[in-house]
C-alpha cells in the first residue's frame, strides 16, 4: 500500500528563480496530502541546490554533476519515489490553487486513467496548447523544411498541432506535453521509466505512444490549471544545438515506432534542416549585432 499520495519530480536547469515560485506554488497546495517532492538538478551551477536545501528543507535535493537530459534526470528521482500518483512537472511552472485536490481526487475516481495532463497556461493566463497527435511523416518534413509560419493554417500542421481540440471539455488525448505529466502507479508498472536516449524532446510523446500500444487512457483535464513560462530553461541554448537535439530526438522517435522508410525519409532531410539552421541562425546573429 502506497502511503504517499503523489510525488513531485522537477527536473532543473538554470531557472533558480522560477524554480522557486514553482516550490512556493506545490506547498501551498499540498497541505491536504501526504507528498514528496525531488527536485533533480542537472548541474546548473547557480546555487539552485543551496537555495532549495535552504528554503524548502521538506524537498528531497538531488545534485547532478553533468546535465543528464530531462528524461534520466526523472528516472533518477523515479527510482525513489513511492506515490501512488507520480508528478513529472517543469520547474518553470506554477500549479493554480486546488490543482492537487483536483487531479488526485479525479485519478481516485476515474481508475480507467492510466496519464493525465492538466489546462496548461500561458504567463498572461491565455491558453496555452498543449495536445498534439502523434507525429506522423509529412507533418514533420514540414516541419524540418521550417515553413510552418508560412503555412500556418494548413491542414497538415492543424492536424499534428490538434487545431482542432476542444479546451473546456475533458476528454482522451493522443499526447499531452511533459511540462505536467501525472502518470499513474498501475501505469508506471506497465511501461516502466522514461526512455533515456531521449536527451530532450520527444519523450512525452514516446511514453504516450508506449501507453497507447498498451491500451492505456491519456486523458486531458481541463479543470486542473498550471501556468507555465514556456521554454525559460531550454531558451538558454544555442539555436543550432537546440536543433541537434530536436533532430536526435526525432530520428529517435521514428526508429521506435514508424516505418522503416519513413526514418530513411527523415535521415535524407535533416542535412538540409541543418543547413537552413545555420542559415537562420546567421541572420538572427547578424541581426542583432546590427
Amino acid at each position: 500500500m502506497h502511503k504517499v499520495d503523489i510525488s513531485i519530480v522537477i527536473v532543473n536547469w538554470k531557472v533558480r528563480p522560477l524554480l522557486e515560485k514553482c516550490l512556493d506554488s506545490i506547498i501551498a497546495d499540498t497541505a491536504d496530502f501526504t507528498t514528496e517532492i525531488f527536485v533533480v538538478d542537472n548541474d546548473s551551477r547557480d546555487g539552485t541546490p543551496e537555495m532549495v536545501m535552504a528554503q524548502f528543507p521538506q524537498v528531497t535535493m538531488i545534485t547532478l554533476s553533468s546535465n543528464n537530459g530531462f528524461a534520466k534526470a526523472n528516472n533518477i528521482a523515479l527510482k525513489q519515489a513511492k506515490g501512488r500518483y507520480l508528478f513529472l512537472l517543469n520547474p518553470d511552472t506554477e500549479v493554480e490553487m486546488g490543482f492537487f485536490k483536483t487531479i488526485i481526487s479525479y485519478l481516485d475516481v476515474h481508475s480507467e486513467v492510466g496519464i493525465l495532463g492538466p489546462r496548461i497556461l500561458n504567463s498572461d493566463h491565455s491558453l496555452q496548447q498543449s495536445i498534439r497527435r502523434f507525429p506522423k511523416l509529412l507533418s514533420q518534413l514540414l516541419i524540418l523544411f521550417k515553413i510552418r509560419n508560412l503555412v500556418p493554417k494548413n491542414k497538415i500542421f492543424r492536424s499534428y498541432f490538434a487545431d482542432d481540440f476542444n479546451y473546456n471539455k475533458e476528454q482522451n488525448a493522443e499526447q499531452i506535453m511533459g511540462a505536467a505529466m501525472v502518470i499513474t502507479r498501475a501505469t508506471f508498472e506497465k511501461l516502466g521509466f522514461l526512455d533515456e536516449r531521449f536527451f530532450v524532446w520527444f519523450e512525452e510523446v514516446d511514453y504516450c505512444q508506449r501507453a497507447k500500444k498498451k491500451n492505456i487512457i491519456v486523458r486531458y483535464l481541463p479543470t486542473a490549471s498550471i501556468v507555465h513560462h514556456s521554454g525559460t530553461s531550454f531558451a538558454k541554448q544555442r539555436i543550432m544545438r537546440k536543433q541537434m537535439f530536436f533532430n536526435f530526438s526525432l530520428l529517435r522517435y521514428f526508429l521506435k515506432h514508424r516505418p522503416v522508410w519513413e526514418t530513411l525519409a527523415i535521415v535524407l532531410i535533416i542535412p538540409i534542416n541543418i543547413l537552413l539552421t545555420a542559415i537562420y541562425a546567421f541572420s538572427v546573429k547578424y541581426y542583432y549585432k546590427k
